[in-house]
């Protein structure tokens, strides 16, 4: 027998936000203040480059106090050392760029080849720390992917913490022998596990607001994990979904509905907690 009917089932994508994004998803300010703050020594000091006419020549007295400073240069356009970028030499070689910084001769072929050598001439930029706290700002949107996660736990969390339920996040299966001994090799981390009327509730929470091949394994994975968690007495596994990317997993998430007992949505996570309280 079915755990849902289809109408319940399609009441539920009825239900689907478009976005699970508050204000404080789009820049993570503190961490961009941080990275800049990490390495605002040697951008002060590169602001001496600005204005030059004679870039070679300020980037030779710099070099002769203190050529660390260079470390920083990828940052300007937008790379990190970390990420290793490389770059295509004239004769078909491949460089590291973070390479060039060993020299003053490479410094000045990095300046030059990016295009920064005009932009320190004509002073386009009037500060390299204003500059990189932007170009920071810019490279944290490639974080946002990460933080869509974070965000519905944090959301989640704060609707049980509203309603009175004790919680306990990122709990492993092997706490619980039974459940570590039905899942085997697929141990899991639950975002969530509440102790409730005798009952542990171990919680999976996740957002979609776009589509991919991923949402096809989740519903799998959890129509898969879901009866072995269900069969150990005293505990249930939930499911709290949401994002209108599930419209392009329709099909997979209406299989994993018919079999899950227990799955909410944002919108429907006041039942849960209705059931618990």
């Amino acid at each position: 027998m079915a755990a849902h009917t289809t109408e319940q089932f399609n009441l539920f994508m009825s239900q689907l936000r478009e976005t699970n994004a508050t204000l404080d998803f789009y820049c993570d300010f503190p961490k961009i203040a941080k990275n800049v703050a990490d390495i605002e020594i040697s951008l002060n000091t590169l602001n001496y480059i600005i204005g030059k006419e004679n870039l070679r020549e300020a980037v030779e007295a710099l070099w002769n106090r203190d050529p660390r400073v260079f470390d920083v240069m990828d940052i300007l356009i937008a790379t990190r050392k970390s990420a290793n970028m490389k770059y295509l030499e004239d004769d078909g070689t491949i460089h590291p760029v973070h390479s060039l910084f060993s020299s003053v001769d490479g410094v000045m072929k990095f300046i030059e080849g990016t295009g920064l050598d005009k932009v320190f001439k004509n002073k386009e930029v009037k500060d390299l720390v204003d500059y990189v706290f932007g170009v920071e700002t810019g490279l944290d949107t490639n974080a946002r992917k990460n933080r869509s996660g974070n965000i519905t736990e944090t959301l989640v969390g704060r609707i049980f913490t509203n309603a009175g339920i004790v919680y306990r996040e990122q709990v492993s299966s092997k706490e619980f022998p039974a459940i570590s001994a039905v899942l085997g090799a697929d141990q899991k981390v639950f975002d969530f596990a509440i102790s409730a009327k005798g009952k542990t509730y171990l919680i999976e929470v996740n957002f979609y607001s776009g589509g991919g091949s991923k949402l096809n394994e989740v519903a799998r994975s959890y129509t898969d994990v879901a009866p072995k968690v269900n069969g150990i007495p005293g505990f249930e596994f939930v499911w709290v979904t949401d994002g209108i990317g599930w419209n392009s997993a329709r099909n997979k998430l209406e299989e994993a509905f018919a079999a899950i007992p227990s799955i909410y949505n944002l919108t429907t996570i006041s039942e849960f907690i209705s059931k618990i309280k």
